[in-house]
Order: structure tokens, then C-alpha cells, then sequence
């Protein structure tokens, strides 16, 4: 990353702080908007800003001419600087096993992001936020890493279905939310030197990440439409299906789409979220097999609310 554009956004970034901190701040609870409470999903970013800590696992084989199986476990953290701003860090450890060259293990690039959540619209159950986040390049390991950075400026939203009219009770606990990520890369290319002397051009895609899920909730379902008896741990569970994708916007491969299909459920406490899902890939360049995804997730401003729980400055 060069000075000129370190400097850039240092002042991107700056001006994005100053120009939050004189809004006016909301009274904000996580992933929640109105009677609905909107629930951290697997691999679409949420449309809210909380203090969260999540770990994700992630086991799947990736697309290829070998046999290659990916465990990827994620770690994110956010912390609310105020209200309805924050900054969220991510980090993974990848184990690539393959029948052919042995395996790789080591943590990924670390990220960085700010979120604020613009807004909460309790009467319709709707969120809407904007952020960015970076994905610093250099400070994973060099055999499974890039050398280069991201930066993926995104819109998040989140809408439930629970201003509908009664004749629709059933509808209501359905909700959708989803994200409009581009990621440009901060290196448009890559010069391979070949044990031949000769080199070879490796170009660095820009990506166009949208996705969306949908949702249905029997805790919803079960306290504000009809108490249909069910017990625990049903009562506490919302059906999810994730649509994550990528499309590439650059010049090799421009167009070409890949993703998964992500049907799954989620159970959510008091302090604390699991969720498992499968992951099922579009077509044979997003995979060949399906693999199997695992959420535990932990309210840290339920958890401490009087305490590393709530925003820094009110």
C-alpha cells in the first residue's frame, strides 16, 4: 500500500468518523427493529452495528482439479464507538488439506471495517447501514494469503414483513436482509517470475459480493401472530436460507458468478446464537461438493451491558 494512498484514506476515513460523530444518535439494540429481532446469519454481512463476537466454521472442498478440503474458522468482533457507529474485525485460520501436495495451515489477512447503522425504522422493522471494511494485505500467512489489500465499501439492510395486514398473519414472521459489497483490489496485477526466467501477468479482480437471505421466524411466528404451542428449542429458532455471491467485474472472467445456497436455522437465547447451515454451491466454479457451516455467536451488550457492552461514548 503506498503513501499516497494510506494518506487518501486516512482521510476517507477521518472524514467518515467526524462526519458520524455530529449526527444524532439512536437509541439501538442489536438487530432488533420494532418487534423484530433480526438474527447474525453465516456468510451475509448483518445490516446492523452491535457489540458481537462470533466464531464461524467453515468446511467445504474447494472447486479445482485436486481434491483440496477447506476447514476455515472465523473470528469477528465488533465494538460500538457510539450508538450507531462502530468498528468490526475479522480474522480466519485456514487448514487446506489435498490428496496431492500435503497441506497448508495459517490465519489469512487480518480485516478492519466501521459501520453506522443510519437507520432503524421500528414500525416497519426495516435497517439500513453503510460501511466499509479492509482487508489488510500482508499480515496473513504469505502461502495462503495476498500480498495486497481490499477495500469493499457496502450498503446492509434488514425488512421485516411484520407491517403486513392480519389477513397475511402467517407472512409476518418472514423477513429478508442482505448486502451490496464491490471489492477493489489495491494492486491491479501480479508479475509471476516462472523457474524459466520467463514471467507471467496474474490480474487481481474486481469483485461485485451481493447477497441476500431470507428468514422465518418462528419467534416471531409464536409471540406476535398466533401461540401455535411450541416448546423449546423451537420457540427460539429462526429458519434461514443465505444466497451469498460474487461476480466479477474485471476484464478476465468479467461476468462469471459463483456463490452458494446456504439453508440453515438458527436458535437465539438470551446472550447468546447458534446456527448451522449446509452450503450448496451454484455451479461447478463456486464447488463441487457441499459443505457444512457452524455459528456460535455471543451478545456482548446483553452479556456486559453495564460494562465492554455498550458504546464508548453515548
Amino acid at each position: 500500500m503506498n503513501t499516497d494512498f494510506r494518506a487518501k484514506l486516512f482521510l476517507y476515513f477521518t472524514a467518515a468518523i467526524m462526519t458520524v460523530v455530529a449526527l444524532p444518535a439512536l437509541s439501538l439494540a442489536h438487530g432488533i427493529a420494532g418487534k423484530r429481532f433480526f438474527p447474525t446469519t453465516f456468510a451475509v454481512d448483518d445490516p446492523f452495528i452491535s457489540d458481537e463476537f462470533s466464531v464461524l466454521i467453515n468446511h467445504i472442498k474447494q472447486p479445482g482439479d485436486e481434491p483440496n478440503k477447506a476447514t476455515e474458522l472465523n473470528i469477528d468482533f465488533s465494538k460500538r464507538i457510539i450508538p450507531n457507529f462502530g468498528l468490526e474485525f475479522h480474522e480466519a485460520y485456514l487448514h487446506l488439506g489435498s490428496n496431492g501436495d500435503g497441506s497448508a495451515n495459517g490465519w489469512e489477512n487480518l480485516g478492519v471495517g466501521a459501520k453506522w447503522q443510519f437507520l432503524t425504522n421500528d414500525e416497519h422493522e426495516l435497517i439500513m447501514s453503510i460501511g466499509t471494511d479492509i482487508d489488510v494485505g500482508g499480515t496473513g500467512a504469505h502461502q495462503l494469503s495476498e500480498s495486497y489489500s481490499h477495500i469493499a465499501p457496502g450498503l446492509f439492510f434488514g425488512k421485516g414483513l411484520g407491517d403486513l395486514p392480519d389477513s397475511a398473519n402467517f407472512i409476518r414472521p418472514f423477513a429478508i436482509t442482505g448486502d451490496i459489497v464491490p471489492s477493489f483490489p489495491t494492486r491491479s496485477k501480479n508479475v509471476i517470475l516462472n523457474n524459466d526466467g520467463s514471467t507471467d501477468t496474474e490480474r487481481n479482480p474486481t469483485e461485485f459480493q451481493w447477497g441476500f437471505t431470507v428468514q422465518y421466524s418462528l419467534m416471531y411466528l409464536q409471540s406476535f401472530v398466533k401461540d401455535i404451542g411450541l416448546g423449546a428449542p423451537f420457540n427460539r429458532m429462526i429458519i434461514v436460507t443465505e444466497f451469498p455471491m460474487q461476480t466479477n467485474l474485471s476484464r478476465d472472467g468479467k461476468g462469471l458468478t459463483t456463490g452458494t445456497v446456504n439453508p440453515g436455522v438458527v436458535w437465539a437465547g438470551k446472550f447468546m446464537e447458534f446456527g448451522i447451515a449446509v452450503q450448496i454451491p451454484i455451479n461447478s466454479q463456486s464447488g463441487k461438493s457441499v459443505g457444512v457451516l457452524g455459528l456460535i455467536h455471543f451478545f456482548v451488550d446483553d452479556l456486559f451491558p453495564k460494562g465492554i457492552g455498550g458504546p464508548i461514548f453515548h
